[in-house]
């Protein structure tokens, strides 16, 4: 008898530990990522010339849909953490929100290839959407399709017997939202289709401008670096890809390993979800020599260091010197 009552205080006391080492891991990262991005938002800001260039803009945008994407992700993972229930209707907006902005990731990575792609074989005579005037038209198609399906979902949604929209509180999860199986393979067969596109883009403007680095003889570093840039995008898609392959691996790994589905929902939320978000603006912009130079002198503890005469000034000439970007 005693061992039978110790053993829910212990699994309690377990569970609480795991709770509290989750919420330490995810919310220091979190706050150092919110810098990062306000930093670069402000550098952005005070910096007229960076919205001269497409591919600044969509950096920025990026920038944004990755804070929404973290903000709403990290708000509802606290919320599961901390057995918070309260009504579909509240719920609803924060769900859409974090799909919305999970699918826009690739649609935006799809993108910025196809900027360099333009960039590289169009340098002269770029197309008129592609201009930093007209680039707005794209973000806001982006963001009529990563809202697609979402609403979608919520069109298809069925509830359970006695649950309310108004009044019955849940825990905010997407299973609250998908309950009947015809409704999670569409929504499993329109991601994988989705996906699937996002990667041939991908990979054709890796293969031509692979070929172009060939080609060409002149100025082949910089087609080098967009090369380099394009390939980050693939990795980047291939971790948001593997975020959907969470099903398979729980049946494989939770009868050999001693993990619970709580435990490994998280690892693959961390790995698949937060991290390439957390590590994309610091990848994409402290690779750009331009932008880093302006964020250091924005920075507090640099700026204090810095002797305004030897101040470095990039010229308009530098500035388009850095032709592929992300380099």
């Amino acid at each position: 008898m005693p061992n039978l009552t110790e053993l829910p205080s212990n699994t309690t006391s377990s569970s609480n530990l795991s709770i509290i080492v989750k919420v330490c891991v995810v919310i220091p990262l979190f706050v150092a990522f919110l810098y990062f991005i306000i930093l670069t938002l402000y550098t952005f800001a005070s910096h007229r010339q960076f919205f001269d260039s497409s591919r600044y803009i969509l950096f920025t945008y990026m920038l944004i849909n990755d804070t929404l994407q973290i903000l709403s992700s990290v708000l509802l993972f606290l919320l599961v953490m901390g057995s918070v229930n309260f009504a579909i209707v509240y719920c609803a907006p924060l769900l859409f929100m974090s799909t919305a902005t999970f699918l826009n990731t690739p649609l935006i990575l799809s993108t910025m290839s196809l900027e360099r792609y333009v960039a590289i074989f169009y340098p002269f005579h770029r197309p008129t959407i592609w201009k930093p005037e007209w680039i707005w038209v794209i973000i806001l198609s982006l963001w009529f399709i990563s809202c697609i399906l979402p609403t979608v979902d919520f069109v298809l949604m069925r509830l359970k017997p006695g649950v309310d929209v108004y009044s019955t509180p849940v825990l905010c999860k997407t299973t609250v939202l998908n309950t009947s199986p015809i409704q999670s393979l569409f929504k499993v067969s329109l991601n994988g289709i989705f996906f699937a596109v996002v990667a041939v883009v991908i990979l054709f403007t890796y293969i031509r401008i692979l070929l172009e680095t060939r080609n060409m003889r002149q100025d082949r570093t910089s087609v080098r670096k967009a090369l380099h840039t394009v390939l980050l995008h693939g990795f980047q898609l291939f971790l948001s890809m593997m975020a959907f392959s969470q099903p398979v691996a729980e049946l494989l790994l939770t009868q050999r390993v001693s993990l619970t589905q709580a435990d490994m929902s998280f690892i693959y939320y961390f790995c698949f979800i937060l991290l390439p978000r957390f590590l994309s603006p610091l990848i994409y912009g402290l690779r750009d020599e331009v932008l880093r130079s302006y964020m250091m002198k924005a920075m507090p503890c640099y700026a204090t260091r810095v002797d305004p005469r030897k101040e470095m000034k990039t010229t308009k000439q530098d500035y388009n010197n850095c032709f592929c970007g992300f380099c």
